[in-house]
């Protein structure tokens, strides 16, 4: 009995120096390696950076285009000149070289508006994009403490399950040791042994859903980091604000419906740059050119053997399409129409969001309440396990009645573990439907 008192002294201190040595995953460490490495989050940055240069004023059409250009040619030609009297004139290998150089600057000064709203759309698309973006990141994080709590469920899962094993072990070397002086049948031994078996593949199977939950947090993380690290499985719950107040906050924060208000924007702004096109556009062209021609061997001895210019050019350029077809017409129509639809959308976002607020609302307190309710729970079988466990040392209750209390405990726990834990998902579901889940501090 020393020797195996002694085993299990040292198998409990080599476990607690285990325990000490892993390392523990923070909740506050796990975002901030998600916001810096998470897959999703850097394509809704660059997708935000994109966004960021179609605003700029060089996509804009308000800044003026400017180009240069220049040329030179060569002729190499036989001439013959006949003039209307006297005798005709040949020259062989006449060349004409020829050289010019001009820069050109093109501005529009009016297009019908078209550009300021063209501007005003790629700002709202801008903000578009960032809200997007925020969606991703709030998505991230729920989708990231979704997994964390996960892991954490399954530890204080496996730790119950360790506790089980632990028991059913110290009831089987009970066993023998009843067997082997007489004091009980070969029945109890095998119940024994069985429930030893039993317990320890329930815990296997614990561990590798562990193992398993762990690397799929890996991919939210954006790492590959090894499985062996613990979570932090303490729960602290937020203070709500109550349903009316919520609702007020989800209508006002809520990222779904703040896209769709910038899409009505964008869609307001699409009717104006398409009816810009009933107006006239006014351009600004101007340029500096210069000219050089090179004639040798001509056979025309009045014409110029070199001539050159230079000089600066100006004009102003109106267009108007009085009428193109009715393409206009159809784009501003077909404009409204998705300005309508756009109405429409948020409108039912607003009812389908406000409902999901309400479900999850009711769900959240309901779970709370099952909390308290399991937590009575564990009270009640640890304290039936207890005295189970002494009656049953002093052979007053059957294996079978103790296994019993064995498993109302453990399945308390789990129960009393399982709410806890879905309180929380629904806390944070609660949390991203009022836009709130980026300002709370895990």
């Amino acid at each position: 009995m020393k020797i195996i008192r002694k085993t299990i002294l040292l198998v409990g201190f080599l476990s607690t120096l285990q325990g000490i040595s892993q390392e523990i995953l923070t909740k506050k460490e796990a975002l901030e390696i998600t916001l810096e490495n998470n897959f999703g989050i850097k394509i809704a940055n660059n997708n935000l950076e994109v966004a960021n240069n179609n605003k700029s004023i060089y996509n804009t059409g308000f800044l003026p285009t400017a180009t240069v250009t220049s040329g030179a040619n060569y002729s190499n030609n036989n001439q013959t000149n006949t003039p209307q009297t006297g005798a005709a004139t040949s020259t062989t290998g006449a060349v004409t070289k020829s050289y010019n150089a001009s820069i050109g600057l093109n501005y529009t000064l009016f297009d019908g508006l078209g550009r300021k709203y063209n501007y005003q759309q790629l700002k709202e698309t801008y903000n578009l994009t960032e809200l997007q973006a925020r969606e991703t990141i709030e998505n991230t994080y729920l989708q990231l403490f979704t997994a964390y709590f996960q892991i954490a469920r399954l530890s204080e899962n496996k730790t119950n399950l360790d506790e089980a094993l632990s028991i059913s072990k110290q009831r089987l070397l009970r066993a023998k040791y009843q067997y082997e002086y007489g004091q009980s049948t070969k029945l109890e031994l095998l119940n024994a042994e069985v429930d030893v078996n039993n317990d320890s593949i329930t815990l296997i199977s614990a561990k590798q859903q562990l193992s398993n939950a762990k690397r799929g947090l890996n991919i939210i993380l954006g790492i590959e980091k090894v499985v062996t690290y613990n979570v932090e499985t303490e729960v602290v719950f937020n203070k709500m604000m109550n349903l009316e107040e919520l609702q007020q906050k989800t209508i006002a924060n809520n990222s779904t419906l703040k896209q769709n208000e910038k899409n009505i924007a964008i869609s307001e702004f699409n009717i104006k740059v398409n009816k810009a096109n009933y107006l006239p556009s006014l351009a600004l062209n101007t340029s500096y050119g210069w000219n050089q021609n090179d004639n040798e061997n001509l056979a025309n001895a009045f014409q110029p053997k070199s001539t050159s210019s230079n000089g600066l050019n100006a004009g102003l350029s109106l267009s108007w399409n009085l009428f193109d077809g009715g393409s206009t017409k159809t784009k501003v129509a077909n404009a409204k129409i998705d300005l309508e639809n756009q109405q429409i959308l948020l409108e039912q976002q607003k009812v389908t969001i406000n409902n999901n607020l309400k479900n999850t609302w009711e769900n959240y307190q309901n779970q709370l309440f099952i909390i308290k309710a399991q937590e009575k729970n564990v009270s009640t079988t640890q304290n039936n396990f207890d005295r189970s466990t002494e009656r049953y040392k002093l052979g007053q209750i059957t294996s079978i009645e103790f296994r019993q209390a064995q498993i109302n405990l453990l399945n308390s726990k789990t129960s009393f573990n399982n709410a806890k834990f879905d309180a929380k998902l629904i806390e944070l579901q609660l949390l991203q439907l009022s836009g709130d889940i980026l300002n709370v501090n895990f």
